[in-house]
């Protein structure tokens, strides 16, 4: 290998660990489009109950003002992006065990569950101990079956609206949207 390449390899695996993987931007550009506002009031707000809400842990609830936080804390992006994963699919995943499946949500919450499991596998390759502490123990919280004491009652479109203000927050400039 020629000097000048060893130089241009280790830059780009440096810039590579914050980028956003190809497949990843595809996908969450799929996730964009498919929880345009229009859809997630239909089958989110107009399609419950007034009122209605899931009830989900403490830890599923992931608002911009905490990657905020979490970035202060000098948390990565890759490392905010898993987080964001974590908690998104988890949250879609909630609203989807809720449903019959005559609902009429039903099949948009599916449609969403296979695009998170799509994501998964872009996600398959971390493992909680690449990622910083924190965000490792926020996540086995929010699959730690457990927590049933930290529960709190949400609506439906409240975690598919932070699902997607967050996702912007983290996608936007790595995935040039």
């Amino acid at each position: 290998m020629q000097p000048g390449y060893a130089a241009v390899l280790c830059v780009v695996a440096v810039l590579g660990l914050e980028a956003a993987a190809p497949g990843e931007c595809e996908l969450t550009r799929l996730l964009r489009d498919k929880l345009q506002y229009e859809m997630r009031l239909q089958y989110m707000k107009h399609y419950f109950p007034i009122n209605y809400t899931v009830q989900v842990q403490y830890e599923e609830v992931l608002r911009p003002s905490n990657i905020t936080r979490l970035r202060n804390g000098t948390v990565s992006e890759v490392a905010l992006r898993y987080l964001w994963f974590h908690v998104s699919s988890q949250a879609v995943l909630r609203i989807h065990e809720v449903l019959l499946e005559k609902h009429p949500s039903w099949r948009y919450t599916q449609e969403l569950c296979r695009l998170f499991d799509a994501l998964g596998e872009e996600y398959s390759k971390y493992r909680q101990a690449d990622v910083e502490p924190v965000v490792a123990d926020l996540v086995k919280l929010v699959h730690s079956a457990g927590a049933e004491s930290r529960r709190k009652a949400v609506r439906p479109k409240a975690l598919l609206d932070n699902c997607v203000k967050v996702m912007r927050m983290l996608y936007r400039a790595p995935c040039e949207w």
